[in-house]
Parts: structure tokens; sequence; C-alpha cells
């Protein structure tokens, strides 16, 4: 008997891979058995990131929505300290709607507003209403950060932030209620396009927030905030205010925005705080959270690659006569080893298209059955690219790592031996 004529490498592996793969097929029971765990390793994955990522993101909607961990403030520094002794600077920064719009551009940020406030005097247009309010100047991205909506008109934007020659003003539901019952108007959202004086200013009423509350306050533009408010005698303390897009960003977002301070006023010439104790805390508790769900699924991958190293381990026994034939007849070592190895990836890619599919439907599943029993919680299974992509490439790893060893104690099987094999 003469040996098979030498084949290329690229051939002999595409014969060796359909060897593996026929031998699935002649014996679909072994198959399946070594399957259902991968199977189970992989929904089990698929479903823990997907209920997981849905976790994190109501966190973070109800951190967004009831706390604010996420906004840190910009203040120039209008004091200093000698022999212990705390003066008032003449000169400090005074920040613009130029500057918050530069700011903005910095990577990390939801959006970032200014604010500078004080008490004036509002009157009606028929001179029939006079109330000290509270008015507040600020920048278009107020309105991205604020969770308030408005009744009537619209919130403040662009274009009434650069509105100089026809000021515009936003009224709390309160004050637009007192002014439209002075004005004989049918309910507050009715002052919309009226006229009021705010320290004898003349500002056209652009909407009237959404507020239950009995606050009588407005917001004006930062550009026009020098004429609703008294005059001071020095200049007035603005304060930027921005909002951070995810909690872990905290540290990396606080120091590109005191570099930008830094560069744009000076060093020293600014302070930026935020909510350090908090965020950590925040931060803490989410990578948590993310660590014992890596080490659920880590366990559940782990037992599907442990039933495929079992598989396949007495798939060898069983098929010893088989590969000491084949070896007879001009098998290498490396063919035998693609063989086994070809068997595992197949078990496992077949494994992971079921467990994804099982594993999405879990989720959805677990989610809708937490939905009806806690009530307000608005949880939904979140579905990415990137938790299917690492599902289907932790579960080919895992096939390639343990059907190493059978595939590798297959390859080293002396022919003769496995031959006299009973």
């Amino acid at each position: 008997m003469h040996p098979p004529p030498p084949t290329s490498s690229a051939t002999a592996l595409r014969q060796n891979i359909r060897v593996g793969i026929a031998a699935l097929f002649a014996n679909p029971l072994r198959t399946v058995l070594s399957t259902l765990g991968v199977i189970i390793g992989v929904a089990s994955l698929v479903a823990v990131l997907s209920v997981g990522d849905g976790m994190e993101q109501t966190i973070r909607a109800q951190l967004e929505e009831t706390t604010s961990v996420q906004f840190f403030n910009v203040a120039p520094v209008t004091t200093e300290e000698v022999d212990g002794q705390t003066f008032p600077l003449d000169r400090f920064p005074v920040f613009t709607v130029a500057d918050v719009r530069d700011a903005a551009s910095i990577p990390g940020l939801v959006g970032m507003t200014a604010e500078v406030a004080g008490r004036t005097e509002a009157t009606d247009s028929a001179g029939k209403v006079r109330r000290m309010i509270d008015v507040s100047g600020v920048t278009e991205s107020w309105s991205v950060m604020s969770p308030l909506t408005a009744l009537a008109g619209r919130l403040l934007d662009a274009s009434d932030i650069d509105a100089l020659s026809s000021p515009r003003v936003m009224l709390s539901q309160a004050l637009a209620a007192r002014f439209a019952t002075a004005a004989a108007l049918p309910d507050a959202a009715a002052m919309l396009g009226q006229t009021i004086s705010l320290h004898g200013h003349e500002f056209l009423v652009s909407g009237v927030i959404a507020d239950s509350t009995t606050t009588e306050a407005a917001l004006v533009s930062l550009n026009t905030i020098d004429l609703a408010l008294p005059p001071t005698g020095r200049p007035r303390s603005v304060l930027l205010v921005g909002k951070i897009a995810r909690v872990e960003e905290a540290d990396s977002v606080k120091t590109a925005v005191t570099r930008w301070a830094d560069t744009r006023f000076g060093a020293g010439t600014t302070r930026v705080r935020s909510n350090e104790s908090r965020l950590a805390q925040a931060a803490q508790g989410i990578l948590l959270f993310k660590l014992f769900m890596g080490a659920i699924t880590g366990i559940s991958l782990l037992v599907g690659g442990i039933g495929i190293m079992n598989v396949l381990l007495a798939s060898v026994t069983e098929r010893t006569r088989e590969i000491g034939i084949r070896k007879a007849m001009g098998a290498r070592k490396r063919d035998v080893l693609w063989q086994f190895l070809a068997e595992s990836v197949a078990v496992a890619s077949l494994g992971s298209g079921l467990g994804v599919v099982l594993g999405l439907s879990g989720a959805f599943a677990i989610t809708a059955v937490m939905r009806s029993q806690l009530e307000g919680m608005q949880i939904h299974a979140s579905v990415s690219w990137s938790t299917i992509a690492v599902a289907v490439f932790s579960a080919l790893f895992v096939g390639l790592v343990f059907g190493t060893y059978p595939a590798r104690r297959a390859a080293r099987l002396d022919p003769i031996d496995a031959i006299r094999h009973e």
C-alpha cells in the first residue's frame, strides 16, 4: 500500500474540517450533548449582558433624573486670602455666551450653561402688578440640562439668547398667572407674546415654564441680564454649570474642563467643583455590578467549555481505531489535530447561534417579569451588536481552548496501538 499523494496545506485543512463535521452528523446524540453546554453558556451570557445593560441604563436614567451627581460647575475666583483674611478681588473672569459655546465642545459633556441670578422688580405693561422676583440669566444649553418644560411658547434657544434689540423672557407659571389675572387674560399661557418690565426695561414673553410651584421667577438671556437687574459696583459673578454624559468619565471631563479654563482665563483664576464623592460612589457601584455580571457569565461559559472537552475526550476514546486507521493511511498529527479542533469549533458555533436566540428571548422575558413586579421601574433588555459579538467570539474561543487538549491527545496516538484498541 502506498501513501496518498501529497496535498496542499489549504486542501488538507478543508478535508480535515469536512471529516470533523461529518463525524458530528454521524453521531447526532453526542453532538447534541456537547452543544447543549455551549447553548446554555452563551444563552446565559447574552441574557445577563442584555439585562445588565438594561439595568445600567435604568440606573443612569434615575441618577440623571433624581440627583445632581453628573453636574459640575466652574466658578471664578473672586476673593484672595492674605494672612488669614479674605479680601474681594476687583478683577476676575466674567463668563460670556461665547465662553459657554466654546466650552460646550469639550468631549464628554451633555451641555454647559452659564448662570447669574439676582432679585429685581417685575411690572406688567399696564403698571397694575409690581413684584419682586428672582431672575436668572442663562444660555441656550440650559434647556438641554433642565427637566423643565414649556407650558406655552418655547424654552430659551440661541435666537432668544442673541436677541439684544428685543430681549426675551420666560416666566414661571405662577408669575405668568399673576400677570394674566391682572390683564384679564384667560390663563398663564395667554401671557405668551405679551410685554413685561424688568427693572424698567421691556422684555417680550417668549415662553411660560410648566411649574406647579408658587415660585415667581423669570429667565432671561445672559446677554441681557444687566438690563433686568439693578446695577452693581463690581462685575457680576457668573457661574458655569456643566453636565457629564457618563459617570465613569467624570475625572477625564473635569481634567479637560480645568485645562480649558486655565488656557482661556489663566491658571488659578477659576475653580472647578463637582460631586466627586457621589460620582466615585456611582462609578464604583456600576463597576461592581459589571464585575459581578462578568463573573456569572464567565462561570456559564466555563461550564460549557468543560462540557465540550468531556464529550470530545469520550469521542477520542470511542474513535481510537478510526484515528489509528487514518494515521496508518498517511494522516499526519496536524491532520488529526485539525479534525478534532474543527469538531470543537463547529459545536461552539452551532451552540453560540442557538444560545444567542435563547438568551435574547430570556432577556426580554426577564425584564418583562421585572416590570410587572416592580411598579414604576421601566427596565428593558438592551440588545447591542457588541453583546452578540462578545457572546459568539467567547463561544468560539472556548471551543478552541477546550477542544485543544482532546485534539492533541488524539493526534499523539500511536497508529499501531490505536488499531489494536477494542
